[in-house]
């Protein structure tokens, strides 16, 4: 974020300040003007909640889960169909070679009947009902449906987790923006007072002219980082807004305490198994590849014999006139039985979708593989990240104390002729990074227990507020 430039102040300078400067001005012009308004942690949160589209969309899609169990207990449930038919029909049939046998007429051989209705009225009316009662296909899709009702369960969470990782993110980056642009500020007006005083010496003739070159150079480095700093926090303004229509002002200043957050008490190695076990991603990934069985499953030999009991009654009336007069026919029918369809071949589709469904398969299972390698470096990261918190903060601690006893010392020396004026701004900028680098670690703190608790599943609005309730937000000053 600081860069050091040693030299006069020449063409480039300005030219950079003049670039800052008109971008600065552009994106105030471009975005609203922000009121007061001091939000926490958990009043980022529940704002998110209300305005972030991806978190809504989230929403609807767990919702879609619970028509999938409503679905797969449908597939085992009886169904019935009634269907209706009524038109105009032409029918005509002709028997020829039959026998014919009644006790008042006896019997007779090359019997011919034929009917005819040309253009009839047809009435059909049917009714049939279905009970599942063994299917291999139908149970594995029943599965598959449970089984996506369960992921939408799991992306539910694991968005809420998301969302509060993002809003953390959207809150801290706003913070630690405007905290650098704070800390920017007050070098600028440091390296302004050194630039007056230089500059005077050099008019009583105690300092030499390139003292004050390097005043200037450094003044008009520090312009240019500030108007960079304010175009940045406009940006950072700007995202925390998308996400939770709040439109905020220089947040509390941050008081860093070693305690401010817990470190995890679980050793790594009981991190690492409550990620492999409760982690919302692998979970997730386990469901798909127990969809992918299933899919197998569906195009199994197994599989394909079906047997149902069904029951139909129909009824058909056609009448009209033909060849041979009026005429008309009735159809009366019911059965109910059970149903055995086998199928004997299919042109090699069916195998080929069960090839196909075994080698996703495995792919679902390497890719949970690779999953839980990414989750499990993850975790370890995060864990490092909060065990070794406490001690980075002290160091970044002392670092501080350290360089603001350097600038104590720098200044007296500068004022006694024993340090120059490049050393002064030297340590003038050595506080401004050490600031900076102490809130920088103590936000990756916090963010990496609230990352270390997604990862083992267990962000949550409880563990949100608890990280909350012990930021020590002080005012700025």
């Amino acid at each position: 974020m600081f860069f050091m430039i040693r030299g006069g102040s020449g063409g480039w300078f300005a030219a950079e300040v003049r670039k800052a400067r008109l971008a600065s001005l552009l994106l105030a012009l471009l975005l609203p003007a922000w009121p007061v308004y001091a939000a926490d942690l958990w009043q980022t949160w529940q704002a998110a909640q209300q305005h972030d589209p991806e978190f809504f969309a989230a929403q609807a899609a767990a919702r879609a889960g619970q028509p999938r169990r409503d679905q797969a207990r449908a597939l085992w449930l009886p169904s019935a169909q009634l269907s209706a038919t009524v038109g105009r029909m032409a029918n005509n049939s002709s028997v020829s070679g039959a026998r014919f046998s009644a006790s008042e007429f006896g019997e007779s051989t090359g019997v011919a009947f034929d009917t005819s209705v040309r253009n009839g009225t047809l009435e059909r009316y049917s009714l049939m009902a279905r009970q599942p009662i063994i299917d291999g296909e139908r149970r594995a899709q029943s599965r598959q449906l449970t089984l996506a009702a369960d992921m939408a369960d799991l992306e539910w969470l694991n968005s809420q987790q998301t969302l509060m990782l993002r809003a953390a993110e959207r809150y801290f980056e706003f913070m630690l923006a405007d905290q650098a642009l704070q800390v920017l500020r007050q070098q600028e007006r440091a390296v302004e007072r050194t630039l007056a005083e230089v500059r005077d010496r050099y008019q009583l003739g105690d300092k030499p002219i390139t003292d004050t070159h390097e005043a200037v150079a450094r003044a008009e480095a520090i312009k240019t980082q500030v108007l960079l700093a304010d175009t940045n926090l406009q940006i950072k303004a700007a995202a925390f807004f998308d996400l939770t229509h709040l439109r905020p002002s220089a947040l509390a200043a941050l008081r860093l305490d070693r305690n401010m957050v817990a470190p995890g008490r679980a050793s790594l190695d009981e991190w690492l198994e409550l990620a492999r076990r409760h982690n919302p991603a692998l979970l997730i990934q386990e469901k798909q590849q127990g969809v992918a069985q299933e899919e197998a499953n569906r195009h199994g030999a197994l599989a394909a014999p079906t047997l149902e009991l069904v029951g139909a009654t129909s009824y058909d009336r056609l009448h009209g006139s033909g060849r041979f007069g009026a005429a008309s026919s009735k159809t009366d029918n019911w059965m109910v039985g059970l149903q055995l369809n086998i199928p004997l071949f299919t042109g090699g589709y069916r195998d080929a979708k069960y090839q196909e469904s075994l080698h996703l398969r495995d792919k679902a299972r390497f890719d949970g593989r690779r999953l839980q390698q990414q989750v499990e470096l993850q975790t370890r990261a995060a864990w490092l990240g909060v065990d070794t918190g406490p001690s980075r903060l002290s160091a970044r601690h002392l670092a501080l104390v350290a360089t603001e006893a350097r600038l104590d010392a720098t200044r007296l020396g500068h004022a006694v002729g024993d340090r120059t004026t490049l050393e002064l701004l030297d340590a003038e900028h050595a506080v401004s990074a050490a600031r900076l680098a102490l809130l920088e670690t103590g936000i990756g703190w916090i963010m990496d227990s609230l990352r270390l608790a997604a990862l083992a599943g267990n962000l949550n609005e409880a563990a949100l507020r608890d990280v909350n309730d012990k930021l020590l937000l002080a005012p700025k000053g």
